[in-house]
């Protein structure tokens, strides 16, 4: 995680804050990350988005990617499906590592 700060007028605060109290927790941080994958979705991103979850059940103790909460084995768990954009060079910037949410945070990016 990474801490970035800037400036919004307040209409745009406000919006910010009602979106995500209506769809995504409170959590500011999974609302501002959903406005920005939906504009790489409607732009011609070049990397890649998020366009779905594959639930998969965990054999042993993992933590969530987004919120880093543990989970114990038998948990159920979403590993994100990309989809690729229009860049040659996405291949080499598909994440790599371990990356499976929580139900929380695999909500907060559809």
């Amino acid at each position: 995680m990474r801490r970035i700060n800037f400036t919004m007028d307040e209409e745009t605060v406000s919006l910010l804050g009602s979106l995500a109290d209506q769809f995504y927790g409170g959590n500011r941080s999974l609302a501002i990350r959903a406005a920005v994958e939906s504009l790489a979705a409607h732009s011609g991103h070049a990397g890649w988005i998020i366009t779905g979850f594959t639930p998969i059940e965990i054999e042993s103790e993992t933590q969530c990617h987004c919120c880093h909460e543990a989970f114990l084995p038998g948990a159920t768990l979403f590993r994100p499906v990309f989809e690729k954009g229009v860049s040659p060079t996405a291949l080499q910037e598909l994440p790599t590592g371990p990356w499976l949410d929580c139900s929380k945070c695999a909500g907060g990016h559809l």
